[in-house]
């Protein structure tokens, strides 16, 4: 008897702070979005209203189509950092000096990155720009234009998930079997053939972590355009976690915020459901 309810009392604390810290809050954005409310009186019921609402608000089509922007353009990094952590994975003359230099973007905040790069694209005394009238072209304002203010705010997530993707892959790099590479190279596989059929199958736990990580990371991007744009101009780069916040915290519609909030969830969740179903069946 003692022993079947062991692993219980163990797991109570972390559950009890889980539950609350966790399970409550979303159980209660939720009720909340199915309610009117600016966070300080009543909230009146509301039932769906939220949800028809978001379906038709251009805003949120804007947020969406720039999530799924995030998203493609995000899964760059994988191979980039791929790419780099073969490069680094070399015994040459200061090769500890170039792993920490592209180890850098990884360890600062992504409010200084976000920072490095609202000073980088600045049109008046930018690097970016005084590089670009030095050969002769004209200024670009890239976070004041509603068609490049998205693209210049992921280059600027690019750089720090690259970096992470990197540390994965090296880390996989380390637990290659270095007899099955050198029975390749006996066998004459060089180069792409080597990388594709013996290299690759070994790193796929790690493609699997950088993959998840960087979808995850895609979907919740809100750190850099809060620092960068504030999902300008007129919200051409505003996502679903800057439009939930804006509409819960600026627009005191706590409510439509919840269920913008609830999407999110829903969607990630979906995701996050689906990734774990394919490791179990994997495993299995």
């Amino acid at each position: 008897m003692n022993r079947r309810f062991a692993p219980w009392l163990f797991m109570s604390p972390a559950l009890l702070l889980f539950t609350t810290y966790v399970l409550w809050p979303i159980a209660q954005s939720i009720w909340i979005s199915f309610h009117t409310w600016d966070g300080v009186g009543q909230m009146e019921w509301a039932g769906l209203a939220n949800y028809m609402e978001m379906a038709g608000d251009e805003q949120i089509v804007t947020a969406i189509s720039n999530n799924v922007l995030w998203l493609a353009l995000y899964l760059l990094s994988p191979p980039l950092g791929l790419m780099l952590a073969l490069f680094l994975n070399q015994q040459i003359r200061a090769i500890r000096l170039a792993k920490s230099l592209f180890f850098f973007p990884f360890v600062i905040n992504l409010v200084v990155v976000g920072l490095v790069f609202r000073w980088f694209y600045d049109p008046s005394y930018g690097p970016l720009n005084a590089a670009i009238t030095a050969l002769g072209g004209e200024a670009i304002g890239i976070l004041a234009n509603e068609d490049t203010a998205t693209y210049g705010v992921i280059a600027a997530g690019l750089w720090p998930q690259t970096a992470y993707c990197m540390i994965i892959y090296l880390a996989g790099l380390s637990g290659v079997n270095r007899e099955i590479v050198e029975a390749a190279r006996i066998d004459g596989a060089r180069g792409w053939r080597m990388l594709y059929h013996i290299v690759l199958p070994q790193l796929r736990p790690a493609t699997f972590v950088v993959v998840v990580v960087t979808v995850v990371g895609a979907l919740r991007s809100f750190d850099l355009i809060a620092i960068m744009t504030e999902g300008g101009p007129y919200g051409s780069s505003t996502v679903l976690a800057w439009e939930m916040y804006e509409q819960a915290l600026f627009s005191y519609r706590m409510g439509y915020g919840a269920a913008i909030a609830v999407l999110l969830f829903v969607v990630m969740g979906g995701y996050i459901a689906w990734v774990l179903w394919q490791l179990a069946r994997r495993e299995s």
